[in-house]
């Protein structure tokens, strides 16, 4: 399908649909919905994170999201960004790519190619047949986790969560955030695990990872971001980077050179 939304000319059906770019500007969010089609998503430009009742995810360029047909999906900005979609009809999808759950796959440069490619409207029927079918081998999962940080329900779990969601750094131990909020440290060990699913640390470590994705997605330098979301140094930055989203900072957020 055209950028117009129209069909193209042409006798043969189309296995991948491109319906093209959407501006998504700073703090844009669209409201749940989903499709009949399985679609592919990925930021064309900028961060975006994709939320589902499966997990979500926060992608930058080098990777896209799967969507199956028919989940309901939330895209919305961490600052100015494009979205790119394609949508492709469960009946023309392999076996081997219609991913039951929704899926992390890497954007490298031919399949780049490829949706720049399936973009034009002057391709003819047989062209794009063949670009799509290449299109299928190369869609490749990576190992990236949902990396949210869910807030926990108890006031004084709470209230712990949003002070370090203001500030990751923030170094205190279970004992001290106790004393803060009134809580014993078994206490409020036990409310971060039956609000959130997570033990505090884990919890912890997931949301200084989400703070860290949009300072990575500027190029700022991996020791500043470690230092910026309370890790002593780069390395062990990284080893919790890697631990947590499948990644290292790197993969994850390659550096582009100019």
């Amino acid at each position: 399908m055209s950028r117009n939304g129209q069909p193209p000319a042409g006798p043969s059906a189309l296995t991948a649909l491109f319906i093209g770019d959407f501006p998504m500007p700073r703090g844009h969010a669209l409201p749940p919905h989903q499709h009949t089609d399985h679609q592919l998503a990925w930021p064309v430009r900028g961060l975006l994170r994709f939320r589902t009742g499966r997990g979500s995810w926060l992608l930058p360029p080098s990777l896209a999201l799967w969507i199956p047909a028919g989940l309901p999906h939330a895209p919305e900005s961490e600052g100015d960004a494009v979205l790119g979609s394609l949508y492709l009809p469960p009946s023309g999808c392999p076996p081997t790519t219609a991913w039951a759950e929704p899926t992390v796959l890497a954007v490298g440069p031919l399949l780049r190619a490829l949706l720049d490619h399936l973009v034009r409207d002057d391709l003819a029927p047989q062209a794009r047949a063949r670009a799509e079918a290449v299109l299928f081998d190369v869609l490749r999962p990576v190992p990236v986790t949902d990396v949210s940080a869910p807030e926990p329900t108890d006031p004084r779990a709470r209230e712990v969560a949003r002070a370090l969601a203001a500030d990751p750094s923030d170094g205190r131990t279970l004992r001290e955030w106790g004393s803060r909020v009134g809580a014993s440290e078994r206490t409020l060990a036990r409310l971060f695990v039956t609000g959130t699913g997570l033990a505090f640390g884990q919890w912890r470590e997931r949301l200084r990872m989400r703070a860290a994705m949009p300072l990575l997605a500027e190029d700022l330098p991996v020791e500043s971001v470690a230092r910026r979301v309370g890790y002593a140094s780069a390395s062990s930055f990284a080893a919790a980077f890697h631990r947590v989203v499948g990644l290292t900072p790197r993969q994850y957020f390659p550096v582009h050179e100019e």
